[in-house]
């Protein structure tokens, strides 16, 4: 099989059965990309750290397959994740934060252990927005004092490239790996995938376990996939997702995550389905061509067999949401993970990070730290009333008077929103929620919509997904060749 960057996870594993491609080549295959267009040619910046052990390790592979068959479908895949999520091996963690810059983490992610042991060749580590984008109210997305900026392959330097998981989105597109892993605490998934022409799960907090990432909020963060196809995303979900004894939240998903999603693909599966159609949420974040696209969406959910209900109106919408929850999760997240880096070390709390970063103002201040120096102001303890009552406040609004009643109200199978407009109020409420391509401006910006459903029904949202773009088929590859 000739190499082709555009080629699904199904495709690479069908020709490495058949001997046409190996692990190692594919591997390779994939570095000369990086080498050609990350830092030089496009200069899209998405990648952070390279494995310097990914070669041996699809070797290894590819011996493993030929005595014994392989893994799964993500054997001798390479993958991607971002550079919040634990490795315990030559690659550091550091959040995009030169404060972090040398540290190295004392134990894999379950993430990253899910992936090894699914096969996956952990290729290396994507750039961010620093903090996952809870730094400064100042930064524009895909920027770290670490990284850099990372540029939307789209139009480097001109489209947004989306946050914070930017170089996970910017990496799939650009065809570095064949899939990756982002974070996402409100949007990090949802809106670089969208500015990426990606499909990207945001799934239920509680499906994917949160061990050994770098956290912002105990309430809403998760880990999710980041393709170019649903199929993959649903292959990447499945061995993403399960029961971790090291996350207490991950307990709920017992008997309600699955292993393996490819069978609620089903070209069929907008037939019968009810979706709500949201357009209150967007009147200011939409331009007109962008409307017309949504628009061009809504017909092919109808005329792929959706009754959609339209203009829905969602009770909590014009609710004031802030930042409490944030700011105090973030201080009692953060010094946590920072207290199982060896002891070595000498950042072990978030006053340590602000301390590093007022030395190294130059260099790592270029935005400021204002949201680090909010949080730290907090007592750590997740005490206070104002954190206690702003985190009832979200549940009430986001859950019982937000999705779940336009949902159950409508009786809906999911919400439909142009771009990731909705992101927020699924964010708070912990659900889960999937973008697909939906077209392109007349200048080339890439557009997404939106699904967003109740807590664990990422198997509905998957077919709903798949069921549009097998319909509309409307993702475009950017140009770049070597």
């Amino acid at each position: 099989m000739a190499p082709n960057h555009e080629a699904s996870i199904l495709e690479w594993q069908s020709a490495m059965d058949k001997g046409t491609i190996t692990a190692r080549e594919l591997t390779l295959f994939f570095i000369k990309r990086i080498a050609a267009f990350d830092k030089q040619g496009l200069v899209i910046n998405a990648i952070s750290e390279i494995n310097p052990d990914a070669l041996h390790i699809a070797e290894s592979l590819d011996r493993e397959r030929a005595v014994s068959g392989s893994r799964g479908p993500l054997h001798g895949i390479p993958v991607l994740i971002k550079d919040n999520i634990a490795t315990r091996d030559k690659m550091h963690t550091s959040a995009g934060s030169l404060a972090l810059a040398d540290s190295y983490a004392s134990a894999d992610s379950s993430v990253a252990a899910r992936l090894r042991e699914a096969g996956a060749v952990i290729l290396g580590k994507t750039n961010l927005s620093e903090w996952a984008n809870f730094m400064s109210n100042h930064m524009p997305s895909g920027y770290s004092s670490r990284g850099g900026q990372v540029r939307s392959p789209y139009a480097p330097g001109e489209f947004d490239v989306g946050g914070s998981s930017s170089g996970s989105g910017a990496a799939v597109a650009a065809g570095f790996a064949v899939v990756a892993v982002g974070t996402e605490t409100s949007g990090s998934i949802l809106d670089p995938s969208v500015c990426n022409s990606l499909v990207g799960i945001k799934p239920t907090v509680g499906l994917i376990s949160r061990s050994g990432i770098i956290p912002i909020s105990n309430s809403q963060d998760t880990a999710g996939p980041m393709a170019r196809t649903v199929e993959d995303a649903a292959i990447l979900l499945g061995v993403l997702a399960g029961v971790d004894a090291r996350d207490p939240a991950t307990a709920k998903s017992e008997g309600l995550a699955h292993d393996n999603y490819l069978p609620f693909l089903d070209a069929n599966g907008l037939r019968g389905v009810r979706i709500g159609v949201v357009r209150s949420l967007f009147q200011d974040e939409c331009s007109q061509e962008e409307l017309h696209l949504y628009e061009a969406a809504i017909e092919a959910f109808k005329n792929a067999g959706a009754t959609v209900i339209d203009s829905v109106t969602i009770p909590s919408e014009n609710a004031q949401w802030d930042s409490y929850v944030l700011l105090h999760e973030f201080k009692a997240g953060v010094n946590a993970y920072l207290q199982t880096l060896p002891a070595s070390y000498p950042i072990r709390t978030l006053k340590d990070v602000i301390a590093f970063n007022r030395k190294h103002e130059g260099l790592a201040l270029r935005y400021g730290q204002s949201l680090l120096e909010e949080a730290e102001k907090t007592s750590g303890t997740l005490t206070e009333p104002e954190y206690l009552m702003n985190r009832l406040y979200d549940i009430e609004m986001s859950q019982n008077n937000g999705i779940d009643a336009v949902i159950n109200g409508h009786e809906l199978d999911a919400l439909l929103f142009p771009g990731c407009t909705g992101d927020n109020i699924a964010a708070r409420a912990g659900y889960p929620s999937i973008t697909v391509p939906a077209g392109y401006t007349a200048v080339g910006k890439p557009f997404g919509i939106m699904l967003t459903g109740l807590a664990f029904q990422e198997h509905v949202l998957i077919r709903l997904a798949y069921a549009y773009e097998q319909a509309s088929r409307l993702r475009v590859a950017p140009e770049m060749s070597l």
